[in-house]
């Protein structure tokens, strides 16, 4: 902060003008926002005249300070309330996601695996088919009119029979319940076949996986002793996107979603990581810290590596990935583009682990193969490692009392940042947002101390490389920027 910034002294002015904003200093600009999600990137002379309430009325400063709602007169309480709860719509749904974890058994020995998985002969821990439609029943008690099941693992493909089971047995019971239903798959592509592919397509299921970069990186993390795996994961990807071709489907809508794990070999790659996603047709990607839970936990020591290390590689990635933008490559980091849309285009997407309250158990559910109901996938695998602290209930049990537990309720204070020291006066603290699971892992609290958690130094990190960007962008980098904000729904993936 400016020296000039510094000696305004409050208590000397009149702030009734004002209504409450946080501040930060973003390089020669200060940014401000309010709880409304508006920002503004101010001199430091028009910081210092908004304060002091100088700002000339009729200037191009006093319109858009007041549009923003950052000035008292230029907005109504009701007004400012509306606006308000827009962004916190979430809050009234109920949980959207549900993923059912359809067995614990891989074939892969991915060495950062979160998940905590066992070996394929264990088909103890895969999910009955009568477990599966206890979990359907249970997720279709949430009040949201959206609801995605999403097939986890283990390998999710190792338990075929009760994945398609559920898929019928969902469709069936939406056809009186009438919610947006749709299905989304997490899978290593090692047990895909093309009857299999045939079914997922016929039935509208969206398809995911893992990749993490060019074959020799990927190969060494993501262990197949049966084969190559980035062959695979690469091969499927491609068939699975030409399918979406030939049904017609606009290619940059619809295509099979891959996500990579950033461990410490991947650092110096970032732009490899990006250009093999940019060749394999991708128009995502999202650049993936690596978790602390499950075997991720243990292997740390020689995958892991500092969060500035981290908030580093991601830097030089983004500033790649916008540069191959203005060449005409179009592709963004999704993580980003959430962030942005958060900032500049006004509306949250709803990304679970980005929002306040957080995603755990209001936003979603995870569902063991033993009918057991975590907070989210992430308290599944605390669990996996030995500690039930997330664990709120089963599919036997009424809906309300689950959702209104004692330990929901703790789950949705600790993850509101409004009642966190450090969040409740940060600049980015309403587009930002917790993930108890992650601060009761790294610091033994569900509230987290943000002064010294990664988790705030990672999000808080990206958001000042993109405010940076804004405060100084010209025409044709914010076009890149409202690009990536564009929300348009998958209609083709939503359950007739």
């Amino acid at each position: 902060m400016t020296a000039e910034l510094a000696s305004i002294d409050l208590a000397t002015h009149n702030t009734d003008h004002l209504v409450p904003f946080t501040l930060r200093r973003v390089g020669e600009h200060v940014m401000i926002a309010n709880d409304l999600g508006e920002h503004a990137f101010l001199s430091g002379e028009d910081f210092s005249s908004y304060v002091r309430g100088t700002v000339a009325a009729g200037s191009t400063l006093h319109q858009t300070l007041s549009a923003k709602g950052f000035l008292r007169a230029g907005i109504t309480d009701a007004e400012y309330g509306s606006r308000f709860w827009t962004r916190r719509a979430h809050t009234m749904h109920g949980p959207i996601l549900h993923a059912l974890v359809l067995t614990e058994r891989c074939n892969y020995g991915c060495q950062y695996c979160h998940s905590s998985i066992v070996g394929m002969k264990r088909t103890d821990t895969d999910m009955s088919i009568e477990v599966g439609e206890k979990c359907v029943d249970f997720a279709f008690n949430t009040p949201s009119s959206g609801l995605t099941i999403e097939f986890q693992g283990g390998e999710p493909l190792a338990n075929w029979d009760t994945l398609t089971h559920v898929i019928e047995y969902a469709r069936n019971k939406n056809k009186t319940a009438r919610k947006a239903l749709s299905f989304s798959l997490v899978t290593n592509m090692s047990l895909m076949t093309d009857e299999r592919l045939d079914y997922l397509i016929e039935n509208r299921v969206q398809i995911c996986t893992s990749l993490d970069g060019p074959r020799d990186l990927h190969n060494k993390v993501r262990i197949y002793k049966e084969g190559d795996s980035w062959e695979l994961a690469t091969g499927w990807l491609r068939k699975v996107n030409q399918r979406y071709v030939d049904l017609g489907l606009d290619p940059n809508l619809y295509h099979a979603e891959a996500l990579p794990t950033i461990t410490k070999h991947a650092l110096p790659q970032w732009k490899e990581i990006v250009d093999t996603y940019v060749d394999l047709g991708c128009r995502a990607i999202f650049l993936r810290v690596l978790d602390p839970f499950g075997f991720a936990a243990a292997s740390s020591k020689t995958l892991g590596y500092s969060m500035g290390e981290f908030l580093d590689f991601h830097r030089k990635a983004l500033d790649y990935i916008i540069e191959l933008n203005k060449r005409g490559t179009q592709v963004m980091e999704r993580l980003s583009a959430i962030m942005l849309s958060k900032i500049i285009a006004g509306y949250d997407p709803n990304y679970l682990d980005l929002r306040t309250p957080g995603g755990g158990a209001i936003g979603q559910l995870a569902y063991h193969p033993s009918g057991r109901i975590y907070s989210s996938d992430e308290g599944r695998m605390v669990a996996a490692m030995g500690d039930e602290f997330f664990h709120i209930g089963d599919v036997n049990q009424p809906y309300r009392d689950v959702l209104n537990s004692a330990k929901v309720r703790a789950l949705v204070l600790a993850s509101t940042n409004e009642g966190l020291p450090r969040c409740v006066d940060c600049t980015y603290k309403v587009y930002c947002g917790q993930q108890p699971e992650y601060n009761y892992v790294t610091q033994g609290t569900i509230q987290g101390r943000m002064t010294d958690s990664t988790w705030c130094q990672k999000h808080m990190g990206i958001f000042d490389h993109l405010a940076e960007r804004l405060a100084k962008a010209d025409a044709e980098e914010m076009e890149i920027f409202n690009r990536w904000t564009i929300n348009r729904v998958q209609e083709h993936f939503l359950q007739e």
